[in-house]
């Protein structure tokens, strides 16, 4: 084959690569536009007037009867994951009661009651009505169910074994093209009133009184690893040191790593990913290894904002006692994973649940 020849093959192959990736640029966009009518039209179907609401009133015993799109609407769950949590409640110990002057409240009826509570931000006065209770039937089935529920963390979250950590370390790799990531690490403040004791130590940077939340997601947005309860004021350093995960690091990670922000250092924590600091001198490769680790960091940001859009209670516990807060977070992780998969699209956020001003900067 002569020079000239082999030219105009480089050439033709050349620009058929640039085809190629042209056409798959272009499928892509439609399979992500097609994704984002997808969510709007299911969106617009869901706020439709032809939906059947529960009204207040509505017999508590027809709630769980009623089709599935009624039944997810106000307790944020399918009717199978409510059957699912309401046995492993039951095995736990959760029964049915019968206080001295008091009504028998059914077990049901109590699961029920909870979950009406982590789905909403109203008091215990709207559980009342709804249920036709009173507040302190209301209030004792809910932190009934919360105190039970609480205790059952190895059965919502869990460490991933060797399997799942080469499944995860493939899906990041995909996602934001970084080998040997199996997950992204932060901290979320939880909205609290002022506590009466050491107040001070639990208003944050960002001038409001909170309790911090560290999160571990995998690829899907599943927790993996929490630790709940240090005040506002801790930074996300010393927040991973006091954390349970933190004591144990080197034999859970072996060699695999996570992704984090700026918080975090690669000197004082090895085995977290974080970005360079960009005062304009980054190199093209410094700038595409931030890109990337923002592009695979979004797991974390996303899970906390549909955590926190999906059960709702978790915006604000300005008006729950500080020995209460710790057991409502614990239950909105285990809520927010045991819901990992639903395929639920959110009314408010249809095209994905944006993370309030809840980082712990």
């Amino acid at each position: 084959m002569d020079e000239s020849m082999k030219t105009c093959l480089m050439f033709a192959l050349s620009e058929h690569r640039k085809l190629t990736d042209r056409f798959l640029v272009h499928i892509n966009e439609e399979m992500e536009e097609q994704k984002k009518r997808t969510r709007i039209a299911t969106a617009a179907m869901l706020r439709s007037p032809h939906r059947v609401t529960l009204k207040t009133g509505t017999k508590w015993e027809v709630m769980p009867n009623t089709d599935d799109d009624t039944f997810f609407h106000p307790f944020r769950v399918t009717k199978r994951q409510f059957d699912f949590l309401l046995l492993v409640l039951q095995q736990q110990g959760l029964k049915r009661q019968k206080a001295r002057g008091q009504p028998t409240v059914p077990i049901r009826m109590k699961v029920l009651m909870f979950l009406w509570y982590m789905a909403n931000q109203n008091g215990f006065r709207d559980i009342s009505d709804k249920f036709d209770v009173s507040e302190s039937t209301a209030h004792k089935s809910v932190l009934e169910v919360l105190a039970i529920f609480s205790t059952l963390g190895p059965s919502f979250i869990s460490w991933p074994n060797a399997g799942r950590k080469k499944a995860s370390s493939a899906a990041f790799h995909k996602l934001c093209g970084l080998q040997g990531i199996i997950g992204a690490i932060d901290g979320c403040h939880i909205k609290i009133n002022r506590p009466n004791i050491r107040g001070g130590d639990y208003m944050n940077s960002q001038s409001f009184y909170s309790v911090l939340l560290q999160g571990i997601v995998d690829e899907r947005g599943r927790f993996i690893d929490i630790f709940v309860g240090p005040p506002g004021k801790v930074d996300d350093a010393r927040l991973l040191r006091a954390s349970n995960f933190y004591a144990d690091w080197q034999e859970k990670m072996g060699e695999y790593s996570l992704l984090g922000d700026s918080a975090y250092t690669r000197q004082a924590d090895p085995f977290i990913i974080t970005p360079k600091c960009d005062n304009g001198d980054l190199s093209e490769d410094d700038q595409l290894q931030n890109s990337r680790i923002s592009t695979g960091k979004v797991v974390i940001d996303q899970a906390f904002g549909r955590m926190k859009c999906k059960w709702r209670r978790m915006r604000d516990l300005q008006n729950t006692r500080l020995e209460n807060v710790v057991m409502i977070i614990m239950a909105g992780c285990f809520l927010h994973n045991m819901c990992i998969g639903d395929n639920a699209t959110c009314e408010e956020h249809p095209q994905g649940c944006p993370r309030q001003a809840d980082d712990n900067v």
